[in-house]
């Protein structure tokens, strides 16, 4: 029988545990048997974790991150820490640069055990980009007020809902050509449960993890033109995809209403990759699991007919013949 999980009973304050991310760390709290505090501006988006937690085991609280007594009153019996706070517009500074440092110097007057704070690979306080620097200034600020804290830098999360994989699914299905903006942009796309595993072992042992950085990327290093042939591949789908320019891309990205943001292409040419210079997911004991495992079940959603089309593996053989999936193609219904 194994031995009960140093965070057992006790109390965590997980910042921003309403959001996507925080859903998954919320199970791998939960599992452990941790009692949970979900402090959110939004804390009704988190009600769906309410099935997964026993009677007491989930509490939530209103919270701004930005306002001192706000965060004291979250941090209130805390045991330990997690911040997992972050956005692309706003004001970047105070949000993921100052506020997290006072979250942190919060809860080193309060006691608390341990703190984990989420940043993302990337992080520069030399950045020509808002999001970069704040993530940067984040760090220093969290380090600072709280030297035993570990920092997770994660590459780019995905996961059954998110919005990176969903987003170019949802675009593949529709349209039979497509533009690829930084198609030479490497990522090492991390699965979110294996981001959640990394906080909760850190958590579990500051001794040995704490004052730490750790870059979490997946096994595999892909680009972004083969990210978006693997999505088509798991549909099923026979899609052309076109190499854009960085001139035109960073045009486009320049204008209003797009759905890339001028900072989001810089950091896309950046590339999301661990840099070898930090801890990683082996200082932590765990091997991150490829996108492979799980995309073709994921994709499903988006075949033809679902779970009721030709299997995928007979599509593929189509497609390297040449032949369109069934119901797939540039003149097809999809």
């Amino acid at each position: 029988m194994s031995r009960p999980s140093p965070l057992s009973e006790k109390l965590v304050t997980v910042f921003g545990g309403s959001g996507y991310i925080g859903n998954y760390v919320a199970q791998s709290l939960l599992e452990r048997g941790a009692r949970l505090r979900i402090a959110s501006r939004n804390p009704e988006r988190g009600f769906s974790l309410q099935p997964l937690a026993d009677l007491g085991q989930l509490q939530f609280a209103r919270c701004d991150i930005t306002k001192e007594e706000s965060v004291k009153a979250a941090l209130h019996g805390a045991d330990y820490v997690v911040n997992l706070v972050g956005a692309f517009s706003g004001n970047l500074d105070k949000l993921m640069g100052e506020a997290p440092g006072t979250i942190a110097r919060l809860a080193s007057e309060a006691g608390a055990a341990a703190m984990v704070h989420v940043s993302a690979i990337g992080a520069d306080a030399d950045s020509s980009t808002a999001y970069a620097r704040g993530k940067a200034k984040g760090e220093a600020n969290v380090l600072e007020a709280f030297p035993s804290a570990s920092i997770m830098r994660p590459s780019i999360v995905f996961g059954k809902d998110d919005d990176f994989l969903n987003m170019f699914g949802g675009m593949i299905e529709m349209m039979p050509v497509l533009p690829v903006f930084g198609p030479d942009a490497r990522m090492q796309l991390v699965f979110a449960d294996d981001v959640a595993e990394a906080i909760a072992v850190a958590l579990e042992d500051p001794a040995t993890h704490g004052g730490h950085i750790y870059e979490l990327g997946g096994p595999e290093r892909l680009t972004m033109m083969e990210i978006n042939e693997r999505i088509a591949a798991a549909q099923g789908r026979k899609r052309r995809f076109i190499a854009m320019p960085d001139g035109i891309s960073g045009l486009f990205a320049s204008l209003p209403g797009t759905p890339m943001s001028k900072d989001q292409w810089t950091l896309l040419k950046a590339e999301s990759v661990v840099s070898g210079e930090h801890r990683t997911f082996a200082d932590l004991g765990i091997e991150p699991r490829p996108l492979g495992l799980f995309l073709d079940k994921w994709m499903t959603r988006y075949r033809k007919f679902g779970r009721f089309g030709r299997s995928n593996e007979r599509n593929k053989e189509r497609e390297a013949r040449g032949v369109d999936a069934p119901g797939t193609g540039a003149g097809a219904e999809v």
